[in-house]
């Protein structure tokens, strides 16, 4: 079982709201978008809240640690598959976006039992800012988007790719100085007598 405290629930309240999501956008009802924007708009809030709250309250669980993450990239993913399956994506920018975000966290999971941790980034702060806004945008403002919000796609892909390299080149000096570090600990050692 977990700890049950206000980060977690905002973890599975977001996790809860991903099927509400794509129901909302992918049904064709009067006031489906609002309904996908709004959704979107609270569930990508409880994003900023649980991790402010676990840190100031220094409620960090290891079902947090866990399942944050897996909450933020279904709800991304999510959204650009239902987008994609509406028209109001191109198939590549989702894949690009999905190949990223899918790469990153199985690296960072890899990462982490080898009890390396790379934090994030100005880049991927940035990353996840752009997604959620060009995001919104696409929900909110429907079809035919304007020239803004596919600016603001482009933009999103951009920055997407950026995080990704220089989260890559971060874990590799990461790794690196690690590999210092262990190889010095081993060259302190005392010789082994005969």
């Amino acid at each position: 079982m977990f700890a049950l405290n206000l980060p977690n629930v905002l973890t599975l309240l977001r996790i809860l709201l991903v099927p509400v999501l794509v129901v909302a956008l992918l049904d064709e009802t009067a006031n489906g978008d609002l309904l996908a924007a709004i959704v979107f708009a609270l569930a990508s809030a409880t994003d900023a809240m649980d991790g402010y709250l676990a840190r100031a309250r220094n409620a960090i669980t290891t079902f947090g640690k866990l399942m944050d993450p897996i909450a933020d990239k279904l709800l991304i993913i999510a959204a650009l598959v239902a987008l994609v399956s509406l028209d109001r994506l191109a198939a590549w920018v989702a894949m690009v976006i999905i190949a990223r975000e899918l790469t990153v966290t199985v690296t960072r999971m890899q990462a982490t039992q080898h009890g390396v941790v790379i934090a994030a980034s100005w880049w991927g702060k940035a990353k996840t800012i752009t997604q959620v806004a060009a995001i919104f945008f696409l929900i909110a403002v429907g079809e035919p988007s304007p020239a803004w919000v596919d600016g603001l796609v482009y933009g999103m892909v951009a920055i997407t790719i950026v995080s990704g390299v220089d989260y890559f080149f971060g874990l590799r000096r990461v790794l690196r100085d690690a590999e210092a570090r262990r190889e010095a600990a081993i060259a302190s050692l005392p010789a082994k007598q005969s």
